[in-house]
């Protein structure tokens, strides 16, 4: 996916994946021109380490001792504000806790891929660390939803859809054996 808007302060990602996949998966990646190494904005999954993980202009941070069970519906929101370098993700619900990642803005044309990690800018891609399941309401903000917003996102509730990316109206390219289905939750 190519998002139309450029340059990021703040981002806020939220999805609902569903897989039995117990080894590392990327779950997002925002990549820009500027970004080394592909990510700029990176989101996965590590099993055997039971850690999430987001990873901000290179800057990794594991939110580890999470409950990730395969063949379950969850919900994950990311945030990230450049202003402070805090990042943030919540699980089914609950917040974990808040670290420091990267000060720095990401600028340029982003590419956006689902279940991949981009390890160059719009490609790089590495089948092992790829997503296999069900992946829905993908949401992309441009700045920090609060705590309430990301509950209601959570809970199913009425929010306010994403203003960078918006699972309803997603303008996307399709690669690989992708199948596009109705919305399931738990």
């Amino acid at each position: 996916m190519s998002p139309t808007q450029e340059n990021f302060t703040s981002v806020t990602v939220c999805h609902r994946t569903f897989t039995d996949l117990k080894r590392l998966h990327a779950i997002f990646s925002l990549a820009t021109p500027s970004s080394v190494g592909g990510n700029g904005f990176h989101t996965w999954m590590d099993y055997k380490r039971q850690s999430l993980a987001a990873s901000i202009q290179n800057i990794p941070v594991h939110f580890d001792g999470i409950a990730y069970a395969p063949n379950k519906w969850h919900s994950t929101c990311t945030t990230w504000d450049s202003a402070t370098g805090l990042t943030q993700m919540w699980l089914d619900g609950e917040p974990l806790t808040i670290k420091y990642s990267a000060e720095k803005p990401l600028t340029g044309k982003p590419i956006v891929a689902l279940g991949q990690d981009q390890d160059t800018y719009g490609g790089g891609f590495d089948a092992s660390a790829s997503f296999v399941g069900m992946m829905t309401d993908v949401h992309m903000w441009d700045y920090v939803l609060s705590p309430c917003e990301i509950q209601r996102f959570m809970r199913g509730q009425s929010f306010k859809p994403g203003n960078v990316l918006n699972w309803a109206a997603l303008d996307c390219d399709i690669k690989g054996r992708v199948v596009i289905g109705g919305t399931q939750t738990s």
